[in-house]
């Protein structure tokens, strides 16, 4: 029997847990900290309405799914999509979304142990989206378990590019990494860091229940400035941070740096068990005065140097950013999938998206054409 679940904590912590696996942004405690604090509710246009399959009163399988009134917070853009059925005289929203909220990262979204289980998770959802008169249902940054089933219930196909870091087993420190790379690439890295250094810039990682809440207060004051840099609104607040963290503290990694005493940046990562999540960033400049390269130094040579470290075997730095294939990342495909219940805009949108993915793919081969790391056998200095 599948239900819906509005409410997260009416699903056992144990058996979702189980069933999402090791991924820190699909445990229960950080999906429920989003619904506790009100960052994901039917105020924030991100209406809880999870579907759970239960055999014998035991959760068998589960989707963490959204039924949302905007397309804010997805990292998966379907404006186009939107102002197609308005010029159409329909309405796109509401639509269902199996995401993480806020965040663009890959992981499952069909939490089942079979291939059956997914594809009835599926069609639930399928008919929830007529249930509730809804445009699409759309399943993001998901993994390739889920897009066999999706492929198999006729879902459309979309990928995207990330840029993540991968370890290699021989290195064993930063200058390690380093090497790995081509000359021009180590001098501009090098030079970054040095920088950083002579402002007199220390930074501090501190892992779990190293931070403190005044810590939290810090990262927050800078997270709400970064929105306010780009003209808009944060969408998680405080009790989401610190809900979160006292859930699961070891999930939570902040690099936090000092000049003078004195804290004026930091960037807040994610923590798996082999992998590293770039999250958040933010600075208090009128405190110290701008420092060349300190974004980078936060943001990816802390996390890199951190994961070689920890033996992290991946960093995922985000959505977007060509300047991180300078730093050592290399682009990732990330796929999506998606059902519109309008066959008409269903068969636009599937040959729009064939087009896509050959442009995707090509843009791939051109950034691969470009990579920092050094040709095999080639030594220099």
């Amino acid at each position: 029997m599948i239900r819906i679940h509005t409410d997260l904590t009416e699903l056992p912590a144990a058996d979702w847990n189980r069933l999402a696996g090791p991924h820190p942004a699909l445990q229960h405690g950080f999906l429920a900290a989003l619904e506790a604090s009100g960052c994901a509710s039917a105020a924030s246009g991100w209406q809880p309405c999870h579907l759970a399959l239960w055999r014998n009163e035991r959760l068998a399988a589960a989707l963490p799914l959204y039924l949302k009134s905007h397309s804010r917070g997805e990292y998966v853009f379907d404006w186009a999509w939107a102002r197609a059925y308005a010029e159409h005289g329909h309405d796109y929203y509401p639509k269902l979304v199996s995401a993480i909220p806020f965040s663009p990262l890959p992981g499952p979204r069909l939490l089942a142990r079979s291939h059956e289980d997914r594809l009835q998770l599926l069609a639930a959802a399928q008919e929830l989206a007529r249930q509730q008169d809804a445009s699409s249902l759309h399943l993001l940054f998901c993994d390739a378990d889920d897009l066999a089933a999706a492929d198999a219930a006729g879902l459309a196909r979309r990928e995207q590019l990330q840029f993540h870091w991968q370890r290699d087993p021989a290195w064993h420190d930063f200058d390690d990494f380093l090497m790995s790379l081509s000359h021009d690439k180590r001098k501009k890295i090098r030079q970054e860091r040095r920088k950083v250094a002579a402002a007199g810039v220390e930074v501090e990682a501190l892992h779990g229940a190293a931070i403190t809440a005044e810590h939290w207060a810090f990262f927050l004051r800078c997270y709400a400035q970064t929105y306010h840099e780009h003209r808009s609104s944060p969408y998680l607040n405080a009790d989401f941070f610190t809900g979160s963290h006292a859930a699961a503290p070891e999930q939570w990694l902040l690099f936090l740096a000092r000049r003078h005493g004195q804290p004026i940046a930091c960037a807040l990562d994610l923590v798996g068990p082999d992998r590293l999540y770039g999250r958040y960033w933010g600075a208090q400049w009128d405190q110290a005065g701008w420092v060349p390269g300190l974004h980078f130094e936060l943001c990816y040579y802390q996390g890199i140097d951190w994961a070689i470290r920890h033996g992290i075997a991946v960093f995922e730095g985000g959505a977007q950013g060509e300047h991180k294939l300078a730093r050592g990342f290399s682009p990732v495909v990330t796929h999506s999938a998606h059902w519109l219940a309008h066959p008409g805009f269903a068969d636009a949108v599937g040959r729009f998206l064939a087009q896509e993915r050959e442009l995707v793919a090509g843009y791939r081969d051109e950034l691969e054409m470009h990579s920092p790391f050094r040709s095999p056998g080639v030594v220099d200095r």
